[in-house]
């Protein structure tokens, strides 16, 4: 069951463009969104969340267009990228305490939950976190307030790689629990281990959108990984 139906989207900036972009994010499953740096997998998400005005196009949610429904729609979103812009010097828990308050649906029990599992001290402030653990207080938001959807950008962005294993547990646990989980990335590997759907972006254009096994099955050589899939698809685009 789809949770995300995005139809014909566009947007266009000088030198770049989203064209016709479509695709759809299912209830409880994990979407990998990839694509180059500038492919527009940034300008999707910020688009999909009307953080930049598209010029066509149809999102909806729940059933619902975004379009008219949009604060009843982001209570039930999940949304982080891989940088923190919040206070610096403000400390955690007061951060916290404002945030919650815009949410009904706040869970001080998955809140502590994944403070604790991300060994976040909430005494300490943004600006004192390294670059993995703000991506962890990103998360830390995203996760705590029952959110049916969870747009990521870059989310294992500055972790180390056990963290990254940590976190990809994370959201398999959380697909299990009927939770949709569409997250971009330029890790190939983080797809490998726990995306069930794969949608892959070239030049503002989506090439495809499909299970990540029919995906390997139409677009893999034999003996490649995904990334050398990937890499060999951008390389032909490229000299198309």
């Amino acid at each position: 069951m789809s949770i995300a139906e995005i139809k014909n989207l566009t947007k266009e900036y000088p030198g770049f463009k989203l064209d016709d972009v479509s695709f759809s994010i299912e209830e409880g499953k994990i979407t990998g969104f990839i694509g180059r740096n500038g492919a527009g997998k940034t300008t999707t998400i910020k688009s999909i969340l009307n953080f930049v005005h598209p010029d066509g196009g149809e999102i909806s949610y729940f059933g619902l267009p975004l379009a008219g429904s949009e604060s009843e729609i982001k209570k039930r979103i999940g949304y982080s990228t891989g940088t923190v812009s919040w206070y610096p010097r403000k400390k955690i828990k007061d951060i916290v305490a404002v945030v919650k308050k815009f949410y009904e649906t706040w869970d001080e029990a998955a809140y502590r939950k994944y403070l604790a599992l991300f060994e976040l001290d909430e005494n300490k402030t943004p600006k004192e976190l390294s670059e993995g653990m703000k991506v962890k207080f990103n998360l830390l938001l995203a996760l705590s307030h029952g959110a049916q959807i969870l747009i990521l950008d870059e989310p294992t962005s500055g972790l180390d790689p056990f963290s990254r294993d940590e976190l990809l547990g994370i959201f398999t646990q959380l697909k299990e629990q009927g939770v949709a989980v569409f997250f971009s990335t330029h890790i190939t590997s983080d797809l490998e281990k726990c995306a069930d759907n794969i949608i892959y972006i070239s030049h503002g254009r989506i090439v495809c959108a499909m299970p990540k096994d029919e995906f390997v099955n139409e677009y893999s050589q034999q003996g490649e990984s995904l990334e050398d899939t990937i890499l060999r698809m951008e390389r032909s685009a490229k000299n198309a």
